[in-house]
């Protein structure tokens, strides 16, 4: 088998597993549930991933992946301070509003955060420091004024960000909060 088709059958079931979760709830999700959906044996499935934990992990691994590349390039588009932030916060949580809207929702993020806790703060790590390489980079050229050390801001960013999606009682709530959130950000590190 090449990697190419290793690849599609991992994405396949990758796919399937999210979906699975997000219909039935991770505790009711079977191995034969995410079989059936990626269309193979449960056997084949067993080839790929461990368990339903793995699977998690991988899910989760995936998701950061994705987020990193996307909020690094929107850090390097052109345009001001609040659109710059504004949209590498809306790709950050591009996605979430229909995770919370699923049946299922708060428990995949808990089941992300209890099973996958490593791979979420190399993540989330990752994606503080881009947000402090860009306010650095601001900075220098005198685009923003900091009122602490860039790392502290780019914490506060994507802490405010995580308090957004646990607290939100609804997907709609959550867009709307995350669009001010954005938008305060922004107004408050641009020089005036």
């Amino acid at each position: 088998m090449t990697n190419s088709q290793e690849d599609s059958r991992q994405t396949a079931i990758l796919n399937s597993a999210f979906q699975a979760f997000a219909t039935y709830g991770f505790r009711k999700t079977s191995m034969d549930d995410i079989a059936k959906g990626a269309g193979m044996s449960r056997p084949a499935v067993y080839l790929h991933f461990k368990n339903k934990e793995a699977i998690v992990g991988a899910l989760t691994r995936h998701y950061y992946e994705k987020k990193v590349a996307l909020v690094e390039q929107a850090l390097t588009e052109d345009g001001s301070v609040p659109q710059i932030l504004s949209n590498a916060i809306q790709v950050q949580v591009e996605g979430l509003a229909a995770i919370l809207a699923s049946p299922h929702g708060l428990e995949m993020l808990d089941n992300t955060k209890s099973m996958a806790t490593d791979i979420v703060q190399e993540g989330e790590a990752a994606l503080t420091r881009h947000y402090a390489d860009w306010l650095r980079r601001e900075e220098s050229v005198g685009r923003v004024k900091l009122q602490a050390a860039p790392e502290d801001i780019a914490k506060t960013i994507t802490s405010s960000l995580k308090g957004v999606k646990l607290t939100a009682t609804s997907a709609e709530e959550f867009e709307q909060r995350i669009t001010q959130l954005a938008a305060l950000l922004g107004a408050g590190l641009a020089v005036r």
